[in-house]
């Protein structure tokens, strides 16, 4: 039963964070284009609305695999909120591997997005699946690595090599954040861009890109699924700055009001990076997108990795 409260806490508290995140972004984001944005309940509105229209599904896509997606991207973004929460919380019970096993969660919305747009049987949609799978596939090794150097940063001051994301946040309370480092500096930076390209905003919307493939991957959703990928999406505005903050800035550190006010301002910063990224830059093709992470940002990130193992 107190695993399921705090499954319930996390969810519905990140869910209520991430929808006033989203709102924060739609509204920064009106402002740049000299409009006045919407209220700040309009994306509790759009969910509610989506979840009483009806589900239409085309004949030619695959039903359940089509409608099943949603709610796997969904739960997975759920889950990896749950762990980062709990990770921050109670640091000393974190257990082992806790990192591993969010990255690979967080990695789960995209391919179910890959799949439900493939199962869509939508050529636009088909054309934004292949974007996205490619999007994946160049941006997860350099998060990868920039998730490495906090670790390398632990095991070279007290000898412990631990994928823990609790142990981080211990180590961070007593050493200093892993941003106060050269490795630091470079893999915060790396993680960054590639968190951006993981909640496909601008400039690595490819997918959806409205403007060429009329929503791209999500063409085909309506009614309740496509409410669960919004929902997913405002889960993962809301887990990325708090990814962020736990390998690179000490997380929540004390648990006190200090802390959550320090934690505060923190997802404040990410968030604000994440919106500013998005309103200055255009977007770039996808195979742009693939030359930059892997020929610029991948190295950048090793470089990380290295320096990190060397002390720096």
């Amino acid at each position: 039963m107190e695993v399921i409260a705090i499954f319930l806490a996390a969810s519905f508290g990140t869910l209520a964070l991430g929808m006033v995140s989203s709102w924060v972004d739609r509204k920064v984001t009106a402002r740049v284009q000299y409009r006045v944005g919407p209220p700040l309940l309009q994306p509790f509105y759009d969910v509610v609305k989506l979840m009483g229209k009806e589900t239409l599904v085309s004949k030619r896509a695959l039903g359940r695999g089509f409608l099943l997606a949603p709610v796997v991207g969904l739960a997975s973004a759920a889950v990896a909120a749950t762990i980062l929460w709990a990770a921050n919380l109670w640091p000393r019970e974190a257990f082992v591997g806790d990192l591993v096993v969010v990255i690979y969660l967080l990695t789960i919305p995209a391919m179910a997005t890959i799949y439900g747009a493939a199962a869509s049987g939508s050529s636009h949609a088909a054309v934004g699946a292949s974007r996205e799978m490619k999007l994946l596939l160049a941006y997860e090794l350099p998060l990868v690595l920039s998730a490495l150097v906090p670790i390398l940063q632990l095991r070279h001051v007290e000898g412990l090599s631990t994928f823990s994301l609790g142990a981080l946040v211990a180590f961070q309370q007593d050493a200093g954040w892993a941003l106060w480092s050269v490795s630091g500096v470079i893999a915060a930076v790396a993680a960054l861009i590639a968190l951006q390209a993981k909640l496909t905003l601008v400039p690595f919307d490819m997918p959806e890109a409205e403007t060429e493939l009329m929503s791209g991957v999500y063409l085909e959703y309506s009614g309740p699924p496509l409410a669960m990928i919004k929902l997913s999406r405002m889960f993962l505005l809301a887990v990325a700055p708090v990814y962020f903050a736990t390998l690179f800035l000490g997380g929540l550190g004390a648990n006190t009001w200090q802390g959550w006010l320090a934690l505060a301002g923190k997802y404040v910063v990410v968030l604000v990076l994440v919106v500013l990224i998005r309103n200055t830059n255009p977007r770039v093709r996808i195979d742009q997108a693939v030359r930059f992470f892997w020929f610029l940002l991948t190295p950048l990130a090793i470089v990380a990795v290295v320096l990190a193992g060397l002390g720096y």
